[in-house]
């Protein structure tokens, strides 16, 4: 993806390992790249691989793989909030509420996903997202999350 396809008011980052960014660890990394970043929005992306751990039997992500997606997603976005002012660390989150979650077509083995995250209101530790997963420029999936973030 070049910088000129991402959304205008985005911004691209400088490459950083997705491990420094979020705490989860193989095999259940959900995101390869944190593309971009701007006040509160970020786009993520995943290729979905054969040896994904939510593909099923018929070659397709499972919906808790979408939803682990934009989860991780939001702990990137997290992470490179965290990181930039100084932490070393990337914060752990909890999935507190998933609500109006919608799947209009799970992924296949070789898509690559696209997902904007935008971090709503905070209020003592919960962090209210909304995400958006598109493939091939078409949406996916989408949901609104209730995080709750250790200190």
């Amino acid at each position: 993806m070049t910088t000129s396809s991402l959304t205008p008011k985005l911004r691209a980052v400088n490459k950083i390992d997705i491990k420094q960014l979020i705490p989860q660890r193989s095999p259940i990394i959900m995101v390869d790249e944190l593309l971009c970043v701007n006040g509160d929005e970020a786009q993520c992306q995943l290729t979905v691989r054969p040896d994904n751990f939510f593909i099923d039997e018929d070659s397709l992500m499972a919906e808790p793989g979408l939803l682990e997606h934009i989860a991780q997603s939001a702990s990137a976005f997290a992470g490179y909030r965290a990181v930039q002012s100084g932490a070393t660390e990337p914060p752990v989150g909890y999935i507190g509420e998933i609500k109006n979650f919608h799947l209009y077509n799970r992924p296949k083995i070789g898509d690559t996903l696209v997902t904007t995250i935008t971090m709503g209101a905070e209020v003592d530790g919960i962090t209210i997202i909304r995400g958006e997963t598109k493939c091939n420029d078409e949406v996916v999936a989408d949901t609104t999350m209730k995080i709750f973030v250790k200190e």
